[in-house]
């Protein structure tokens, strides 16, 4: 077995509450919450965790569950996993998980979140996908005033997630709630041409949050584009699987710049606060943060997911590794602060934008 590195200061522990069979290939895992740990472990509808499961190939593996517990309806954690084929930590969880059980997790993190609970929204889910969906869906009805639209797509019946809470919560917000089950043993897979014909009477002005296989986005988006949505106000929830351990140790690498320049400064908005921070030119910001003990989000430390991404307000900075923002989103000043170097002596960033 490889041997296992330092874990991060950062990293936290878990315990298993409960373990719930939701269907045959998938299952809820309930954490508890340490007394003292609320801070650590607050969060936003539609954010995930990231999981360290162990293995006896790499000491252990990283993999990001989406949280469906609600942050303003549960007193516990709760993140929902499918098994997949040859999917080595979703299996190695819904085999091996029970009460009791104590896992290393890094804090929830993501941005695959809204920010207004009170504006009417449109949710599509296929399979597994309705995890993040659910966390939103539930905090937006308990804690907005808009309407919602869901679709959600399975193979059959039998595979539908949360089925019997969805009709509860129908029938108990009759006038705010509308969910559309498709099923691919009825109707086949669902086309662009036929989301958008089911959403073209309310998708102008909404905004839409999709997670699901590749193939299913891309034709939701397909979809809502032919009804008429703006695609700026589409989100989508992707993961990329993590090669790398985002819970060791950080190793910060102080030492001059190749023309023997000294650290710049840092200016770093998050969570309402203002920090103010050395930073090593050869060290990724991420880094320098979680080493001083601010509680940035991140999940892969690789710049192949977006949960450190924060906008870049003044400075000049260069990114290591970009594999997830789009040009766009570049343009619009967002960077990943896990590969994020600066250039000049001075640079502010912010994550609350």
């Amino acid at each position: 077995m490889t041997e296992t590195p330092q874990l991060g200061s950062f990293v936290r522990e878990l315990t298993i509450a409960d373990v719930i069979e939701e269907t045959a290939d998938a299952k809820s895992i309930v954490f508890d919450i340490p007394a003292g740990g609320e801070d650590d472990f607050r969060y936003t509808p539609g954010q995930f965790l990231t999981l360290r499961i162990p293995s006896d190939q790499t000491g252990s593996v990283a993999r990001c569950y989406s949280l469906s517990s609600s942050p303003t309806e549960d007193s516990q954690l709760k993140v929902t996993i499918k098994r997949t084929v040859g999917g080595y930590g979703s299996n190695w969880v819904c085999d091996n998980a029970e009460p009791g059980m104590s896992m290393h997790v890094l804090a929830p993190s993501g941005i695959f979140t809204p920010k207004n609970l009170d504006q009417d929204f449109i949710l599509l889910a296929a399979g597994s996908g309705i995890t993040p969906v659910m966390s939103i869906l539930r905090s937006a009805l308990t804690q907005g005033t808009g309407h919602i639209v869901m679709v959600y797509a399975n193979r059959d019946e039998d595979s539908v997630i949360f089925k019997t809470e969805l009709r509860e919560l129908q029938e108990a917000h009759p006038d705010r709630l509308t969910v559309i089950h498709w099923l691919e043993s009825v109707s086949g897979l669902p086309t662009a041409e036929i989301i958008g014909n089911l959403l073209q009477p309310v998708a102008a002005k909404r905004h839409s949050y999709i997670c699901g296989p590749t193939p299913f986005m891309e034709t939701a988006k397909s979809g809502l584009r032919r009804s008429g949505a703006d695609m700026h106000q589409i989100h989508t929830e992707v993961f990329s699987s993590i090669d790398g351990d985002p819970f060791a140790e950080i190793v910060i690498d102080d030492s001059p710049s190749e023309g023997g320049e000294g650290p710049a400064k840092a200016t770093v908005e998050l969570d309402g606060e203002t920090h103010e921070v050395d930073w090593p030119r050869s060290t990724p910001l991420l880094d320098v943060l979680l080493a001083k003990g601010i509680k940035a989000p991140f999940s892969c430390r690789k710049g192949e997911c977006s949960a450190c991404a924060c906008v870049l307000k003044s400075g000049e900075v260069e990114m290591i590794h970009n594999g997830i923002l789009d040009p766009e989103e570049v343009e619009e000043g967002y960077v990943l602060s896990c590969q994020l170097l600066p250039k000049t002596d001075h640079v502010e960033v912010s994550y609350s934008d």
